[in-house]
């Protein structure tokens, strides 16, 4: 039995800059946290005595004798992709709505190819992750999402994500005394818009025409150097909540889809309580509205938003992470067998 934690993210500043169709042309760059709410995924050997030999449950449930039948398509091809053919069960739980914009389908990428890596024995680097699950959801997929997702999902922590037009990806941690991430943690709010939407489907209104739009894309990697020069420099934060409004206009440019008129009444009036700036944590549509805002004004900004769910939340440092392996809990080994992670063989990259 494995199980792996992967955590979700709020991005800050840059989204849009992380797609290949731009950074591979441009550069772009990522400003994004992991927070304390997780996916989980559950893998086993399958017991030998049922007709099926896969074995998937996340919202549905799906029991396949092939991987070909397999449904859920980041399932059916991660099997592929690590050469597994059967005899597997898997089980996803998350502690946040899909299609709620804090990268949840990339943490479940992460965390299926984390888990089923170990189900294998291998221990595979936060960076093979990141770079599989790149592979797997734009290239094979063919999905139209960005890359910092999955870089944010693997790694965790408060990260500046650099993205080259060779393809590099360069993964810099922000380091901030304790009590300076304590002060950016108690400015922020975030709020279920209970909006959900696909962000693949969001990003296709503007993504195939990026070269259009490089005016607000440049902003919006310019904005990354200015936030971090923000955190950095020991200055009142009140410029990091100005700096997220900035963006959020220049996002909301991009395409008329990227917000619409229940979000924006719900942002401007979050603003008349007190809010000095905010965002959609993802590609837009709904889902998830982050606020920054002083302390003092977050019931006020809650009371103005009525019943929306309000998610309290800490930074999340860890990244994914196998949180509980025992190989022979299955049926592959005829003895059950207990051995520390330490003995994990590392992966052959991809």
């Amino acid at each position: 039995m494995i199980i792996c934690r992967t955590p979700y993210r709020v991005s800050f500043f840059g989204g849009g800059t992380d797609y290949p169709g731009w950074y591979r042309r441009h550069g772009g760059a990522v400003l994004a946290a992991t927070i304390d709410k997780y996916c989980y995924l559950t893998c086993r050997h399958l017991p030998p005595f049922f007709d099926h030999r896969i074995r998937v449950v996340y919202r549905r449930i799906e029991a396949c004798r092939t991987v070909d039948e397999v449904t859920h398509p980041t399932v059916r091809e991660t099997l592929r992709f690590l050469g597994i053919d059967g005899g597997v069960e898997l089980h996803h739980d998350g502690d946040l709505p899909a299609r709620s914009g804090m990268g949840s389908s990339s943490a479940f990428t992460v965390s299926l190819l984390n888990a089923l890596h170990a189900l294998k024995g291998e221990m595979a680097t936060k960076a093979q992750l990141a770079r599989e699950a790149i592979h797997i959801e734009q290239d094979v997929l063919g999905e139209t999402v960005g890359s910092q997702d999955q870089v944010l999902a693997a790694h965790g922590g408060l990260k500046h994500v650099r993205f080259h037009p060779d393809g590099e990806i360069e993964v810099c941690p922000v380091v901030l005394p304790p009590g300076r991430l304590a002060e950016l943690k108690s400015y922020l709010l975030l709020v279920y818009t209970g909006i959900a939407r696909t962000a693949a489907d969001v990003a296709k209104s503007y993504v195939p025409g990026l070269d259009a739009r490089r005016r607000q894309l440049r902003m919006m990697k310019d904005f990354v150097d200015e936030a971090i020069g923000v955190l950095a420099g020991g200055v009142n934060l009140m410029p990091f909540g100005e700096l997220l409004h900035e963006a959020w206009l220049a996002k909301r440019s991009l395409s008329p889809i990227v917000s619409n008129p229940e979000v924006d009444g719900l942002y401007e009036r979050a603003r008349e309580a007190g809010a000095i700036g905010g965002k959609l944590t993802g590609a837009g549509g709904g889902g998830f509205l982050l606020l920054f805002a002083p302390p003092d004004r977050h019931a006020d900004i809650l009371a103005a938003l009525d019943d929306r769910i309000h998610v309290p939340f800490e930074f999340d440092t860890g990244g994914s992470q196998i949180i509980f392996y025992e190989p022979g809990a299955g049926y592959r080994e005829q003895q059950r067998v207990r051995r520390p992670f330490t003995e994990f063989q590392p992966a052959e990259a991809a």
